[in-house]
């Protein structure tokens, strides 16, 4: 049986170990032993053998009891490296912030620790989350299982390819402009970005204030619906938490919609197919597999119908301007003053200053403060970071717009599969990639990716899946919906 055990997601796992059928101790020290095999993906940062069993014990103890547990109990997860951690070290994957220990957790982490999972480690990503490519790690970068000379996206790389060479059934992730549903569709696993204010940010490295947000990564829509409730909830330690109820994300997935049948459980959903999202720009093996998702999506009573978002095009000069801007003040922090790396020698405060962050912060982190310091700066904060609000509230009212026709709104998620390792070199390009994650980010909706096909070199493919404000539960139906007439999710890179 052991050698079934890591192919289990979240739901199925949960079910094997309330039948008792399998302990938790015994998946935990079955998962391990595969980290360590496949370590040449370069997945996670750290891990903690000896904790992780002492949490698994715990919950086959738990269970012995015969407490009343919840679904999460005993199942083994791991986290992003931009959660900090009481029990492993948190570095947001750079030299900045190498061997830090954090006093407390984060929100998300302990609401799922609360919840009773076992944690494997911290997980590797983009350098304080910037990146689509999870190359912008200082310390390693991630390989894509599916074709380890490619990359699995980013900047949650570490966590989707965690869940794709089935090294663990599920991971946290953050996403501030695409960074949860990127990898996922890069490396062929279902991840949700929820609406801004779902979950709490209290305890994330900061990137972008306004724009990061924790989610899940895991197999199905059903294991992301589970963490998903796990982790929601206000916080009233983080200012932008909103008070909105937590619904059962999981029980939900298989409400009825009215008039729906067994066969058609999508009956009366509107699917809206934003022309910007269809253009040349999108290579076309995605295009193709994309289609071909929404055929099957209206096989099962969906309707499919034309509408715009007008300003896609903009969000990327958007984004590149409020990221950055809100960067160079949340990284203003590491000084290596009073944690963080400090200079070995230096003369005085300020040669601190500038020889610990040059030698603390990679390329991509410079650059995004050094633009970030120029639109804030005195007779360009008008030009270009007041202007680029304005748009974001633009971006955002299209969505609106496109919301009276339509439910939900889907399309692919980045416009080629994973491109090679080390075969992009313009930053600009690379920002390019994010022109369909990028506008659900700054209107601050909640969108996700779920596996669709496959592409050039059988490298996966994502469906993207927007939908309004709260609407969680909408998006994770249709998705668990397309999951059950689909095998995309459950297959696995050859050898995992």
């Amino acid at each position: 049986m052991s050698t079934e055990l890591h192919q289990l997601g979240v739901a199925d796992l949960s079910a094997r170990l309330a039948a008792k059928t399998v302990s938790t101790a015994e998946v935990t020290s079955h998962l391990l032993a595969r980290v360590a095999a496949h370590e040449h993906l370069g997945a996670f940062l750290c891990t903690d053998v000896e904790l992780a069993l002492q949490q698994a014990r715990a919950a086959d103890e738990r269970r012995a009891r015969g407490e009343t547990l919840g679904a999460l109990d005993g199942v083994p997860l791991a986290h992003k490296d931009i959660f900090v951690t009481t029990d492993f070290p948190s570095t947001a994957a750079s030299k900045m912030l190498a061997g830090y220990r954090s006093p407390f957790d984060a929100t998300v982490v302990a609401k799922l620790k609360a919840a009773g999972t076992v944690t494997l480690g911290k997980l590797n990503c983009d350098e304080f989350a910037m990146g689509g490519s999870n190359e912008n790690s200082a310390i390693r970068p991630v390989r894509n299982p599916w074709d380890a000379e490619r990359i699995p996206g980013g900047s949650s790389g570490g966590s989707a390819v965690a869940v794709a060479a089935r090294l663990v059934p599920a991971t946290t992730g953050t996403d501030t402009g695409g960074s949860v549903r990127q990898p996922a569709s890069l490396s062929g696993v279902t991840g949700i970005k929820p609406t801004y204010g779902r979950c709490s940010r209290y305890g994330m490295i900061a990137f972008a204030s306004s724009l990061d947000q924790a989610g899940p990564i895991a197999k199905s829509a059903e294991d992301c619906a589970l963490l998903l409730g796990a982790m929601s909830g206000f916080d009233e330690r983080d200012a932008t938490s909103a008070q909105q109820p937590v619904p059962d994300f999981a029980a939900l997935l298989r409400a009825p919609r009215d008039g729906a049948s067994a066969g058609r459980p999508l009956h009366g959903l509107r699917i809206g197919l934003p022309r910007e999202f269809f253009g040349a720009g999108v290579a076309g093996d995605v295009t193709q597999a994309v289609r071909a998702a929404l055929a099957e999506v209206e096989k099962l009573g969906a309707t499919l119908v034309d509408v715009s978002l007008p300003r896609t095009e903009l969000s990327i000069p958007v984004y590149y301007i409020i990221a950055p801007a809100e960067a160079s003040s949340n990284l203003g922090r590491f000084d290596g003053v009073r944690y963080g790396h400090r200079a070995a020698q230096y003369g005085d405060l300020l040669d601190m200053y500038r020889k610990s962050r040059s030698e603390g912060f990679g390329a991509e982190v410079k650059r995004r403060i050094m633009i970030g310091t120029y639109v804030l700066s005195h007779g360009y904060y008008d030009a270009y970071y007041l202007q680029a609000q304005k748009l974001r509230r633009m971006i955002a009212d299209d969505f609106q717009a496109a919301f009276a026709h339509c439910d939900l709104i889907a399309g692919p998620v980045a416009p080629t599969v994973a491109r090679r390792l080390g075969s992009q070199t313009d930053p600009v390009a690379e920002y390019l990639a994010d022109i369909f994650t990028l506008p659900a980010s700054l209107a601050g909706l909640p969108g996700m990716s779920a596996p669709a096909g496959f592409g050039e070199g059988g490298l996966p493919v994502g469906l993207q899946l927007i939908g309004n404000y709260w609407q969680e539960a909408q998006l994770l139906h249709a998705a668990h919906s397309f999951q059950q007439a689909t095998d995309f999710h459950l297959r696995t890179p050859e050898g995992y």
